[in-house]
């Protein structure tokens, strides 16, 4: 199987904008989407992400330090999983319970690059 990575795009922390029982539902729903993806062997990890912290950029000569919310949508957790393919990925991704809950969330889907071709390096597991 192949390695992916889904990043969590979110305008709106659900904690915040979700009444209590949805959010605690919401809740439910990722434990039990995870589980899911442990039993089938599909998970490698998953964590949501605080919503604080900054984007920095530049270089020793000019550093710059923007709010992470600077365009509206936050990388609000991820997962990293394993499928055959990027159609399977997609299609484990829009289980996601994310798309119930939360307005407006979008989830990218990208392969993880496991060694370079070029030099032969293998990346890191662990």
């Amino acid at each position: 199987m192949k390695e992916y990575m889904f990043f969590i795009r979110k305008s709106n922390n659900s904690e915040q904008t979700l009444s209590s029982e949805k959010h605690q539902a919401f809740l439910k729903g990722c434990e039990t989407y995870i589980g899911k993806l442990k039993a089938e062997g599909r998970l490698v990890s998953a964590q949501p992400i605080i919503w604080e912290g900054k984007i920095i950029s530049g270089n020793d000569m000019n550093w710059e330090e923007d709010s992470i919310t600077q365009n509206g949508e936050v990388l609000g957790g991820y997962y990293h999983i394993l499928a055959n393919d990027m159609a399977e990925a997609i299609s484990i991704a829009k289980q996601n319970p994310e798309f119930e809950y939360n307005e407006g969330t979008r989830i990218e889907v990208r392969p993880l690059k496991m060694k370079e071709a070029q030099t032969g390096f293998v990346y890191p597991a662990k």
